[in-house]
């Protein structure tokens, strides 16, 4: 009997660190050299007693790990100065710690009233990664909410847990089983969790349950040392900010007055808003905007970004009503305003924290910069006379002097031979009171000033001459911007292009047609050309004033009935209608254009027979039947 039937060879198993499916080989190999039932007993013990020995063995080599890493975790504690690298730590050292898949760390949120995901290690899930748990849902909730460390060896399947639809997936989508959670403990004061999981079952022995909630202990003992830095250099800091303060308050005074001298001299030297805004940056430092009463941009110093449109309405109208410069987080904000009328705004983003004195400053910039835009607007209306009466001159009466219509024009910056075309707006844009019409005629001039164009107020509509060659898009987009302006649907006709300053009456003609006829098929508010209405948009450009009336009238006693049994009943005689006098009455291709059957075609015309009467395919009744399909699509076009 030799070595490989001896006890001792258990010994060199455990000498080398053998797996525990090695000691099985002693024993395989006395049963295949025919060894007598009580040596294979002897064996069999010395088996067990070595596999306990290397079970205690391990369990101490495993807890000297732990206890290396609760010793490194003190360490870092000891050297804090970056608390989410300390986090990251521990959970880390808590996945390698317990072997297991995934480890991660959840805060309490006090104001939402849930535990949110903190850090995360072994996650590979984005999903999992931006989990917030409910107070009391799942197994991280449970712990949050009554600081109680909880265990599942298989989470999906453990009805212990309020599950949710949004934990479930995320757990789901990172594919985890087997979780184990600790509570984070400040005092009696539960503040987050700390978890390890596994992607497959497993059961989490007491000892690793003792070993997570140490490293529970020493993250809630960083997060706490955290915050007590954090308060430390908070205090520290006020005091130097009240110390800088007395400081900056002297200079404050100093500025103020080196401020006024300046845009003082600004004014008298005739300086814009460009210069307003350098005066008050090299003064107060770091950046601002001066932006008009639309929000549009008249300056811009330094590196600033424009302001949300709600935060700055809301902020200028703050400043309006205080009379003060107003702050708003970085941003500071001052109202240019001239007596009740809003002229813009002032958007100011320091280097470092204004005084009342440096409020001041930006105050007396926001009232000089409001003398500015007066008059530029003086000036600007002057111009704007000028250019209209040069459109009046072009679109009212026979042109005989070109030349000369072409030489002002120039000096307007505009080219008559260019193409052009005209949009008339409609008296719906156009309010009762003088000011409100005098604004839209301000908001035209300077809308076609900027595009090269002219913009004149005529028979109590306002016409704009544009660049371009694409009416209808003219059209749409001044109804658009125009209805922003007012607060109230406009209409807008177009036509064009035209080139030449003796087309431009013609062309105005054109469009002032196409503006009545939009308004007599019921498309106030919107903008389009006399190319996309057609035939029918220059017939219906000569209508009275309840031509409206007509067009409905006409459509109602021609295709009334079958619009509205489309409407009562979700068919398609309308677009069956169309299709069938589109190809020339065939009901073959009428039934291809509509991708059904010949016979659907045949039952849906019987129908129009039966709601429109037998005659309704005579030529003179066809032709009206035509005419109030077209004219029902243009009044049901989209905007």
């Amino acid at each position: 009997m030799g070595l490989m039937s001896s006890p001792i060879e258990f010994l060199e198993l455990l000498a080398r660190e053998a797996a525990a499916v090695e000691f099985e080989g002693p024993l395989v190999a006395a049963r295949a050299a025919g060894l007598p039932a009580e040596r294979l007993a002897e064996l069999e013990q010395a088996k067990l007693v070595a596999l306990r020995v290397r079970g205690l063995l391990e369990r101490r080599r495993r807890r000297e790990v732990e206890l290396s890493g609760l010793y490194d975790t003190a360490s870092d504690l000891a050297g804090l100065r970056d608390v989410d690298a300390v986090l990251r730590a521990i959970v880390h050292r808590a996945r390698h710690l317990l072997g297991t898949d995934v480890a991660y760390m959840t805060l309490n949120d006090e104001e939402r009233g849930d535990t949110y995901m903190r850090v995360t290690d072994g996650s590979i899930s984005a999903r999992f990664q931006r989990l917030r748990l409910p107070m009391g849902a799942g197994l991280g909730g449970l712990v949050a909410q009554s600081g109680t460390p909880y265990v599942t060896a298989n989470y999906p399947e453990d009805d212990r847990f309020h599950h949710t639809g949004e934990i479930d997936a995320g757990v789901r989508e990172e594919g985890l089983v087997a979780i184990l959670g600790v509570p984070l403990r400040l005092g009696s004061s539960v503040i987050g969790v700390l978890y390890a999981a596994n992607r497959s079952a497993r059961p989490f022995v007491p000892e690793e349950v003792a070993l997570l909630v140490s490293l529970a202990a020493h993250a809630a003992v960083a997060i706490d040392t955290a915050r007590l830095l954090a308060e430390t250099r908070s205090a520290l800091e006020e005091l130097s900010t009240a110390n800088t303060t007395i400081r900056a308050h002297s200079a404050s005074v100093e500025r103020a007055a080196a401020a006024h001298d300046r845009m003082t001299a600004l004014v008298l030297r005739g300086g814009g808003v460009e210069d307003v805004a350098s005066a008050v940056t090299d003064v107060l430092g770091g950046a601002l905007l001066a932006l008009d009463a639309e929000g549009r941009r008249l300056a811009r110093v330094g590196a600033i970004d424009e302001p949300e449109r709600g935060d700055m309405v809301e902020a200028v109208a703050a400043s309006r009503t205080e009379g003060r410069s107003v702050r708003r987080g970085p941003l500071w904000y001052a109202a240019v305003v001239a007596g009740a009328e809003n002229l813009g705004a002032l958007v100011l983003r320091p280097d470092d924290e204004l005084v009342d004195a440096d409020q001041r400053i930006l105050e007396r910039a926001a009232l000089v910069t409001a003398l500015l835009l007066l008059f530029r607007r003086t000036v600007a209306e002057a111009e704007g006379r000028v250019r209209g009466e040069l459109l009046d001159d072009l679109i009212a009466r026979p042109v005989r002097d070109v030349e000369a219509l072409r030489s002002r024009a120039r000096r307007l910056g505009v080219d008559l031979d260019a193409p052009h075309v005209l949009v008339a707006v409609g008296d719906d844009a156009i309010a009762a009171t003088g000011s409100a019409r005098q604004r839209v005629l301000s908001w035209a001039t300077t809308y076609a000033s900027a595009r090269s164009g002219l913009a004149a107020a005529r028979d109590g509509r306002v016409v704009l001459m544009l660049p371009g060659r694409d009416a209808g898009a003219a059209a749409r987009a001044v109804a658009r911007d125009l209805s922003r302006v007012t607060g109230r649907p406009v209409t807008a006709g177009s036509s064009g292009p035209s080139t030449g300053p003796t087309a431009l009456a013609r062309v105005f003609r054109e469009a002032d047609r196409c503006l009545t006829a939009l308004g007599a098929l019921g498309r106030s508010g919107q903008g389009a050309s006399t190319a996309e209405l057609g035939f029918v948009g220059l017939l219906l450009g000569s209508v009275t004033d309840d031509g409206d009336q007509d067009v409905s009238r006409f459509l109602a006693d021609t295709v009334g009935p079958v619009v509205d049994y489309d409407a009562r009943r979700g068919t398609a005689l309308v677009r069956t209608l169309e299709a069938y006098f589109g190809v020339g009455g065939s009901l073959a291709r009428a039934a291809e254009l509509l991708h059904v059957h010949v016979n659907t075609v045949t039952q849906r015309l019987d129908r129009v027979g039966q709601l429109l009467g037998p005659d309704w395919q005579k030529p003179e009744r066809a032709l009206e039947v035509q005419l109030a399909l077209r004219l029902h699509r243009l009044r049901t076009a989209p905007s």
